[in-house]
């Protein structure tokens, strides 16, 4: 037998080893963590929902002749089941959170159903990596510590992936913390933290959870009743904490298109879209009414859309120029930036998923282009490999990426812009509000997820973004939904998802900004630190073990 195949009958033989029991609690946590999210929104279940799986990890096998609590009958996993149980809850939780891949690939990516179901289950394969590492990581620091410390570090190590989702494969799709987004007396850690610091809390409560099943019974029920304590002072909250509506002096027209994806663009149909948007934009039928109370001018936002505008396109330009003349209005569009080749120095122009912003005398004064793309959406990563994807990307080629996060300035306001997907990353959201950005508007078409419930784990991740800064957030969607959020990350006004129609919405400036807001992702960073030390520490006692054994 070859060294190479001794080594892979030695692993699956570890693999084997794994108890019945081990299983069944990663397969029940992977179904807490997909229904703690929306659409089934048992956000109150995310206190317990991590629990079963580090239960899992910290009594994966037999005892045997292992050092371990003379209660806990299992012993922590290997390094290598721990990787593999987290990494089957991984893939589990992805398949059920983020099933919407398969539509969006096989409706608009021009896939067949075999080969969209294929790629859904490469993409759970790639990021439930993450659930893996997170299950190494633990099973290293427990297998030479008492399970007390593994469950102390457990906290740290799960921010400390979660970062490395965000930076590494920046796929940060509902972050455990964004969970609790609407319990106000917890989501306000996230002015200091990101919500990094809500998903630490929601593993720490779940550590002390998992605590009281790996005790003798005696120690049991007062762990228990610990954990329940902490869960429910955590969670009252969010039905109790209503504080008072937050000021809002001006408003904004927030125009929902509702343009299908898949529209035949006649000339008739682009000629009639923009006269529809223009007067939806100037007779608002919406109006909030403490935006109705709004004096002054008010800002009008075309979110992202499906629809051919380009910048460069005068039967584009001219209407929206003399929307903004006959309203007096700023104005900022979604639309395809086009920069010529005469001014990028290539020999073709380049394109940019864009929002422009229009003066009210009608000259188009800035662009913000989108920084953070979407791969296989905006661009083909690799694309001699992902050709079989093209679909998404054959309508408009491939996009740039933007290089500048600077506000848009609107006389007197600076208007952090932001478009869809980049929604997800707090440490980039959070610049245009740190470059003096006194309120934050997304423009997204959340129409690419079909009539699944991604619209709605869109829009808990946005609205995180504006707990994080202290901002007004303006959410302006092509098919829903359109929002006003407050600082304290609640929707104030909204109108109904999938139909054409607008909104006023109230908001005001912001100039203050939080800790986080300056600092960034300090904590997550903090947290990888300690992670990395203790796992290091816990490799090398192990080995001085080891040695101290052989020798």
């Amino acid at each position: 037998m070859t060294g190479s195949l001794r080594t892979l009958v030695c692993y699956a033989s570890d693999v084997r080893r794994i108890h019945s029991s081990a299983w069944l609690l990663v397969g029940l946590s992977a179904v807490l963590q997909v229904v703690i999210f929306p659409l089934a929104d048992l956000y109150w279940v995310a206190w317990l929902a991590v629990t079963p799986l580090l239960v899992a990890l910290l009594r994966a096998r037999p005892a045997g002749i292992l050092q371990v609590d003379a209660a806990a009958k299992l012993a922590p996993a290997s390094p290598l089941q721990g990787f593999v149980l987290a990494y089957v809850c991984g893939i589990l939780w992805n398949a059920g959170t983020c099933y919407w891949v398969f539509d969006t690939m096989h409706r608009y990516g021009g896939l067949s159903s075999a080969a969209a179901a294929f790629v859904l289950l490469l993409f759970c394969l790639y990021i439930g990596l993450y659930h893996g590492l997170f299950g190494l990581l633990l099973a290293v620091v427990a297998r030479r510590a008492l399970l007390v410390r593994a469950l102390v570090a457990a906290p740290f190590i799960w921010v400390a992936v979660e970062l490395a989702r965000t930076r590494v494969t920046a796929f940060p799709w509902e972050l455990l913390g964004y969970a609790q987004t609407s319990n106000i007396a917890v989501s306000r850690i996230a002015t200091l933290t990101g919500v990094y610091g809500i998903s630490f809390e929601i593993v720490l409560v779940n550590s002390v959870f998992a605590a009281a099943f790996l005790v003798e019974k005696s120690r049991r029920n007062r762990l228990l009743g610990a954990a329940f304590g902490a869960a429910l002072v955590l969670q009252v909250g969010q039905w109790t904490m209503k504080p008072p509506p937050a000021a809002a002096d001006r408003a904004a027209v927030l125009v929902q298109p509702n343009i299908p994806i898949e529209a035949n663009w006649t000339e008739n149909y682009f000629q009639s879209t923009l006269k529809d948007l223009a007067g939806l934009s100037l007779q608002p039928p919406v109006t909030n009414a403490e935006a109705g109370a709004a004096a002054g001018e008010k800002v009008i936002v075309w979110p992202e859309s499906p629809a051919p505008f380009f910048t460069n396109d005068m039967r584009f330009r001219d209407p929206v120029s003399e929307l903004a003349r006959q309203s007096g209005n700023w104005v900022i569009v979604g639309a395809i930036g086009v920069t010529p080749a005469n001014q990028s120095g290539r020999q073709s122009s380049l394109i940019f998923n864009s929002a422009a912003l229009v003066s009210p005398q009608g000259e188009w004064t800035g662009r913000y282009d989108k920084v953070h793309l979407v791969p296989f959406g905006e661009y083909l990563p690799f694309p001699q490999i992902f050709a079989f994807a093209g679909g998404l990307t054959k309508e408009v080629g491939e996009f740039q990426h933007g290089t500048s996060r600077k506000p848009l300035d609107a006389g007197r306001e600076r208007i952090g812009t932001f478009i869809c997907y980049e929604s997800i990353f707090p440490d980039e959201v959070r610049r245009f509000a740190l470059d003096g950005a006194g309120v934050l508007v997304n423009i997204s078409n959340d129409g690419w997820y079909g009539d699944s419930g991604a619209w709605k784990q869109h829009l808990q991740q946005t609205r995180m973004r504006a707990i994080e800064n202290d901002r007004w957030l303006l959410s302006a969607t092509n098919t829903g939904l359109t929002a006003a959020i407050d600082p304290w990350g609640r929707v104030v006004a909204d109108v109904p998802r999938k139909e054409r129609t607008a909104m006023v919405a109230p908001y005001a400036l912001v100039s203050g900004t939080t800790f986080y807001t300056q600092h960034g992702d300090w904590f997550a960073y903090l947290c990888a630190i300690i992670s990395v030390v203790v796992s290091c520490w816990s490799l090398v006692v192990r080995k001085i073990s080891r040695t101290q054994a052989n020798g």
